[in-house]
């Protein structure tokens, strides 16, 4: 699963989230760091409200936290979900020891220690270029 820190730096260069049923994320500053939510139609949900759209937790009466704003959430985007912000300029991704390297537009320019960090980072990189996010 992607790092926090990385997906907070997603969202912060502007990876746009659609939260859809699959997807996991985070609720970062409310002692919840350590956590990681799945949206689900069963559990946790999106529900639309004159207010804005919110996450639902759902059939969780032990728990006092009922929703929260959209943006509070943090998305960890999942390796797929990465590799294909990459679109067409995604070449491959290799193993490089104990680390995973991305190569784009034939650039191996990034290096992590699990595949869906160095895709983030690959992301990261495309948007910092300028080059056209999927």
């Amino acid at each position: 699963m992607i790092r926090l820190d990385l997906a907070i730096r997603l969202r912060d260069a502007g990876v746009a989230w659609e939260p859809a049923a699959g997807d996991h994320f985070a609720i970062p500053d409310r002692d919840l760091d350590d956590q990681t939510f799945v949206l689900s139609d069963m559990i946790v949900g999106i529900h639309e409200l004159p207010r804005g759209t919110v996450i639902g937790f759902n059939g969780t009466t032990e728990w006092a936290l009922d929703d929260i704003e959209r943006d509070e959430a943090i998305w960890l985007p999942r390796e797929d979900q990465l590799r294909a912000m990459l679109g067409d300029a995604f070449d491959r991704l290799e193993r490089d020891g104990d680390a995973y390297r991305v190569v784009v537009n034939g650039q191996a320019d990034v290096l992590a220690a699990t595949p869906e960090d160095a895709y983030g980072a690959a992301v990261l990189q495309q948007l910092r270029t300028g080059q056209p996010q999927v």
